[in-house]
């Protein structure tokens, strides 16, 4: 800590959970005197960090999506803390949502959470979230594209409610904390552009916000981009800003998301088949869907609702390419 100086530098990295962000993510760790990881607290992380217990024990007890990237994020917070450096987690939202499901394994109900607290609010934003999300697989399976897509936008609209719920916890978090590190590294999810603006909100005038997006040295010269964001990212976006919104922008990007997420590799893709994997996957698979419209997403869709993502990214490829039916 460094409570003695009179400003503080707060750096907020958009990335995401890909093996690849790492050599970035650490470098710009190095700076800073404290680094506050996107995730709720674990009461197992300080023994990892100190090694009295290992990684693989660590991430056995800790839900992590993607183990490979989890892996090696471990052995640079290893690293980091040995350097003295500072490394919490603060994620208010989905610490209070562990909270809720514990009381629930425990035999609470519903009912039973109190009115007034942060629990019932964070609970009653992931019931809406969770049952707008089964209702999109309801309708992939089942419905015709028009109610896929409007199911689609139903989910990002309630997902950007509850985005807008997390960011706006997690920055109320934050707050109080940063002032007391001349420097900070604060880990963002690739979208949550919410929490830039609302930590610059509440952090005191002596604080310095400055966004940075890890990839951009990758992206950039390819694109002319900092990032890459799929439809249903810029789905998200536009109803984060501008929740009420109805027009024919959201439903495009609904269609053309339908087609992104059967294309798009969701797993972790091993390194050996190129450096930057995941970028070069992404930014592949934007071009493909970047000039679709509705009746193509709409055409497309029926080629590849039960495909696998390697078929159905062949068969996207093909239709896109001029002349093809």
């Amino acid at each position: 800590m460094d409570t003695d100086v009179g400003t503080c530098q707060v750096t907020l990295a958009f990335s995401t959970h890909r093996p690849e962000t790492i050599p970035f993510a650490a470098s710009y760790m190095q700076r800073h005197d404290a680094i506050i990881l996107e995730e709720p607290p674990s009461p197992y992380f300080t023994s990892m960090l100190e090694g009295r217990h290992s990684i693989d024990e660590y991430i056995l007890w800790t839900d992590f999506e993607f183990p490979s990237f989890a892996r090696q994020i471990c052995r640079q917070l290893r690293d980091l803390h040995k350097d003295r450096k500072v490394i919490l987690q603060v994620d208010p939202y989905m610490e209070i949502l562990g909270r809720v499901h514990d009381f629930f394994a425990d035999g609470g109900s519903p009912e039973g959470i109190s009115k007034d607290s942060s629990e019932k609010v964070v609970y009653e934003a992931e019931r809406a979230w969770t049952g707008a999300l089964l209702h999109f697989y309801k309708q992939s399976v089942r419905a015709s594209f028009e109610d896929v897509v409007e199911a689609v936008q139903e989910f990002a609209r309630i997902d950007a409610a509850r985005g807008r719920l997390r960011d706006r916890l997690r920055a109320e978090m934050l707050a109080k904390i940063v002032p007391d590190f001349h420097s900070t590294y604060v880990e963002a999810g690739y979208i949550h552009f919410y929490l830039q603006r609302e930590l610059r909100r509440r952090l005191p005038a002596t604080c310095t916000l400055t966004p940075i997006y890890l990839m951009e040295p990758v992206i950039r010269p390819l694109l002319d981009r900092r990032q890459v964001l799929g439809p249903g990212d810029l789905l998200t976006l536009l109803y984060t800003y501008r929740p009420s919104y109805q027009g024919v922008t959201a439903t495009l990007l609904a269609a053309k998301s339908l087609i992104y997420i059967k294309i798009l590799e969701k797993g972790e893709i091993p390194t050996s088949d190129g450096p930057f994997p995941h970028t070069r996957n992404e930014i592949d698979s934007a071009r493909l869907i970047a000039d679709l419209s509705f009746e193509d997403c709409r055409r497309l869709y029926a080629k590849i609702r039960w495909k696998k993502t390697a078929e159905a990214r062949e068969i996207v490829r093909n239709c896109s390419k001029p002349g093809t039916p």
